[in-house]
């Protein structure tokens, strides 16, 4: 791979996030290619193949036949979760890279057999965690760890979105939805990488209306993550409220807020308050999905491993089943120590110009409806 200059790719799945986001980001990403497209649904194969000129088109019935062909080195899963660990695994025997939408997968056991198979084919597995790229973040990481804010005492966030398609697969059980897997795993990553840590003890508390559309997940859940040195880490998610975004870091001189803090199609804006002075800076809106395959790339052209790798992701999904544990039994969950050696830096940061357009999604609805 050394010698090569560009990472061949296939997208799997071509849903609504890959359609509106991640295919456009091939025009403004470094060292990669669109070079393939997989999906049961011709019309998107036919549509979106002649939207990006992309000749390599396979269903998932032929997805080991078309990886054996030698014709990709990497492939972007943006599938249901259920199947992120399937898709990895048959990838990593075929010798293909992983760039793997988060959450990683339903279960600690999937996260690690990902892990597992990766490691056996010698590929590289990287989980899509565009906000360690971001620049609003890494600018906020390097805040809160330059003691600007005195020592980090509270983490506490909200992320809410309106899910009013009862369709959409963030409302089905049996597919890997529910707040805390698809929203809630980025309050989760920021706790823990805003804090440099792991969580040892966790509280969750579920709430549902009643609505249809919440018969198989929960509405909302808030959340209480203890860290090491009496640290505490709150957020609430919710798929029945309006769009909120937003974390906050409180310190014992001051805090920094971002809001909104984990959008990709807008800009982000921070709030620095320190003794009382509070300062605000806006941060231009950048194609963060760019930034993420040029960053994978370059990891598999120059052989290095993924500050977001499997154990990342395994990071967050265990976290996301003791919350959900404890929602059920109503009692705190305790976590047993887990190491975790590399966090996001700010010379992480890749910034990618936005695209210029957004593309009218083929057979694909957003998760309000037709947004």
């Amino acid at each position: 791979m050394a010698r090569k200059k560009k990472v061949r790719y296939a997208v799997v799945g071509l849903g609504h996030f890959a359609q509106v986001a991640v295919l456009p980001a091939f025009a403004n990403a470094k060292r990669c290619e669109l070079t393939a497209l997989v999906s049961d649904d011709p019309a998107k194969l036919d549509e979106l193949s002649r939207q990006y000129g992309v000749e390599i088109r396979a269903s998932y019935d032929d997805f080991d036949p078309f990886l054996a062909s030698g014709q990709v080195d990497a492939v972007y899963l943006v599938l249901p979760n259920h199947l992120h660990r399937d898709y990895t695994v048959r990838a990593a025997r075929a010798g293909v890279h992983v760039l793997c939408e988060k959450p990683m997968a339903v279960t600690e056991e999937d996260c690690r057999e990902m892990i597992r198979a990766t490691d056996e084919a010698n590929v590289k597995l990287m989980i899509a965690y565009r906000l360690h790229l971001e620049e609003a973040n890494l600018k906020t990481v390097e805040v809160v760890t330059s003691g600007q804010i005195g020592e980090p005492r509270i983490f506490n966030s909200l992320f809410s979105m309106n899910v009013t398609d009862e369709d959409n697969i963030r409302l089905d059980r049996e597919k890997g939805g529910g707040t805390l897997y698809d929203i809630g795993v980025y309050c989760i990553n920021a706790a823990r990488y805003l804090f440099r840590d792991e969580p040892i003890e966790v509280s969750a508390f579920s709430a549902n209306n009643g609505e249809p559309r919440f018969r198989e997940v929960d509405e909302m859940t808030t959340c209480i993550l203890r860290f090491p040195g009496e640290r505490l880490a709150s957020f609430t998610c919710s798929f029945g409220a309006a769009d909120v975004s937003s974390y906050q870091v409180v310190g014992t001189r001051g805090d920094v807020r971002l809001d909104p803090a984990y959008e990709y199609r807008g800009k982000l804006k921070q709030h620095l308050t320190i003794e009382g002075k509070t300062k605000s800076k806006t941060f231009n809106r950048r194609d963060q999905i760019a930034a993420e395959l040029t960053y994978f790339s370059d990891c598999i052209l120059k052989g290095k491993e993924p500050e977001p790798n499997g154990r990342e992701g395994l990071a967050d999904v265990r976290v996301v089943r003791a919350l959900y544990r404890s929602a059920e039994t109503r009692q705190p969950v305790e976590l047993e120590p887990f190491e975790k050696r590399r966090r996001p830096q700010p010379e992480q940061e890749i910034e990618r110009p936005a695209p210029w357009t957004r593309p009218e999604p083929v057979h694909a609805e957003g998760p309000r409806g037709n947004s």
